[in-house]
């Protein structure tokens, strides 16, 4: 008689049950565990924490290359020189929520800002360093304070995250951090500029000017701000603009007022020109002509602007320079010079077809003078 047995189990079936089992915890794990999470967590956790110490990076570089121009300068300690005005140098918002005299308070405090930063400069400086070269290092001092601030901030955001466990924070932190990373890397490159006092794409607009009237007399005529007065084709055309060769954005819109005021109101246009961001796709160096006050200001100096133009109706055109925000703060580029050339042509197509002879005409150059007269 023939006796019929199950198959026993073999080696194969097995590891085959054992990859099952394996394969179900493991979805689990997935499915009811937060490990995925915390895998992905740890990941964002390590990104930010490389990017913090890139940005160290960033500072300490900016910071040996201010230390050196100090010490070119003859400053003694130039370390904590940096130090006591990263430490020191805030400003503290006007109350907005009354509108009145909103412009006046917020004036006044950016001008106390100015001076104190001033006297501190002043206070370090030796006797014999000329205007341009202490101009030249508050704006490295401002250089500085943004490079230093904004790591600050970022690893406030990134400890804070941590401490109370919200990892969204973190998650949004490492989206953004990518973008604010470009825009320090040119933060940082433009200490070269400012050190060596060349110009830079933000100046487009007082080179404007300056190609405009290259010869004619510098007139002070506010604070750090110049005027020229010259004849264009039978035209009275004045052109104002910061004081140059240093580092500053003068006063343009109390200039303005000021100088319409002393000619009655009697001017037939208002030309601004300044440096703008371009968006992405556009091309650096383009031009384009609108209305308005073209000045990348808080308040006080484009509302001057605005104002006065209102009170005698004067016609306010803008003609602009496109950049991005990386060129706008690093050593001029051939494109963006290129868009000065044309900007100086497209000002005085603009006179030659909208002011009558005879007529007086007024051509803001908006931006900081850094390396030009």
């Amino acid at each position: 008689m023939m006796i019929f047995q199950m198959p026993g189990p073999t080696a194969t079936s097995d590891w085959a049950t054992i990859a099952w089992i394996i394969i179900s915890l493991f979805w689990i794990l997935l499915l009811f565990t937060d490990i995925l999470d915390r895998s992905r967590i740890i990941r964002y956790d390590r990104f930010v924490r490389v990017k913090l110490m890139y940005i160290e990076k960033l500072i300490k570089e900016a910071r040996e290359d201010s230390e050196r121009f100090l010490k070119e300068l003859g400053v003694k300690d130039p370390k904590n020189v940096i130090d006591g005005f990263i430490g020191n140098n805030f400003v503290i918002e006007p109350v907005s929520i009354e509108p009145v005299d909103i412009i006046k308070r917020m004036s006044h405090l950016l001008r106390t800002r100015d001076s104190k930063i001033k006297a501190y400069v002043n206070s370090i400086m030796p006797d014999n360093i000329d205007n341009v070269k202490k101009t030249n290092f508050m704006v490295l001092l401002e250089i500085n304070w943004i490079l230093d601030f904004y790591y600050r901030y970022i690893r406030h955001l990134y400890l804070y995250s941590r401490k109370y466990k919200l990892w969204l924070y973190l998650i949004q932190l490492s989206m953004v951090l990518p973008v604010v990373i470009k825009e320090l890397e040119a933060v940082r490159k433009a200490v070269e500029p400012f050190s060596k006092g060349v110009p830079v794409g933000d100046s487009a607009g007082p080179m404007v000017v300056s190609l405009l009237a290259p010869a004619s007399e510098r007139i002070l005529i506010e604070e750090e701000t110049v005027y020229s007065k010259i004849d264009f084709e039978g035209r009275n055309l004045y052109l104002i603009k910061a004081e140059g060769p240093g580092g500053t954005v003068g006063r343009p819109g109390e200039a303005l007022a000021k100088l319409v005021e002393e000619l009655q109101g009697k001017v037939a246009r208002i030309i601004t020109v300044d440096a703008a961001l371009k968006l992405e796709g556009e091309r650096s160096g383009s031009v384009a002509e609108g209305v308005g006050a073209a000045i990348g200001d808080p308040g006080p100096e484009k509302i001057a602007m605005e104002r006065v133009a209102a009170k005698y109706n004067i016609p306010l055109d803008a003609v602009i320079i496109k950049m991005s925000s990386r060129e706008a703060i690093t050593e001029m580029t051939k494109e963006i010079y290129e868009g000065v050339l044309k900007a100086a042509e497209r000002v005085k197509e603009i006179i030659r077809t909208k002011v009558s002879p005879g007529s007086n005409v007024i051509v803001v150059g908006v931006g900081n003078t850094i390396g030009v007269k």
